[in-house]
């Protein structure tokens, strides 16, 4: 199975503009960036809370979603293998204007490689895996997560030799204010946060 997995934590929506509802803001963009995941052909959607406690995040989610709650990338990962997952892609929940493309790079790359990223300007969008986890990346993980500024050199410095964690193409997370400007009016999906949005300019 192949499992696309949305990691809700509480610091996603840190770019909420004035005017708007934080928390509004945060499951808008934990819902588009679900539907991201959740249209993904021959691939489950999942959610990962960090807090476990979400009940708000869960009810974004479609009947059947799996739920999984872990506060580590490592805890993620073996939870969804236990669920029957054999290539997982873990994605922040504040990207809901990720192109699927991008995912599907990730999956693709994992026929050579046992984990492969999506870099942001700091941290990562997304980081696959095939599970269950190397031992070498499994303890890695213990000291990093998505928002870590150098996630990828650490865990490239890791690595029993180099390409074992291939870099797909970057793309941005919506952190401060200033990223809204990142948002492409233009480029589909993103529904629940464009409408949040709405009567609230975007920074040029």
């Amino acid at each position: 199975m192949r499992c696309a997995a949305v990691l809700s934590v509480p610091s996603a929506g840190g770019a909420c503009p004035p005017g708007v509802d934080p928390d509004d803001f945060r499951l808008a963009l934990l819902e588009d960036t679900y539907e991201v995941a959740a249209g993904l052909a021959m691939v489950t959607a999942a959610l990962v809370l960090d807090p476990p406690d979400q009940p708000a995040a869960e009810a974004v989610t479609w009947p059947g979603t799996p739920i999984v709650r872990e506060n580590t990338l490592a805890g993620a990962f073996a939870a969804l293998h236990a669920l029957g997952a054999q290539e997982t892609v873990l994605i922040a929940a504040d990207a809901p204007d990720l192109p699927p493309l991008l995912i599907g790079k990730l999956f693709r790359a994992l026929g050579g490689a046992p984990a492969a990223a999506c870099q942001a300007p700091s941290g990562l969008v997304a980081l696959a895996a095939r599970l269950p986890l190397p031992g070498w990346l499994g303890t890695a993980l213990d000291g990093v997560d998505l928002d870590t500024p150098d996630a990828l050199a650490r865990l490239r410095a890791a690595a029993p030799r180099p390409g074992l964690i291939p870099q797909g193409p970057a793309w941005h997370r919506l952190r401060t204010p200033a990223d809204l400007r990142l948002l492409d009016p233009g480029l589909e999906g993103w529904d629940s946060t464009r409408a949040l949005l709405e009567g609230h300019p975007l920074p040029s």
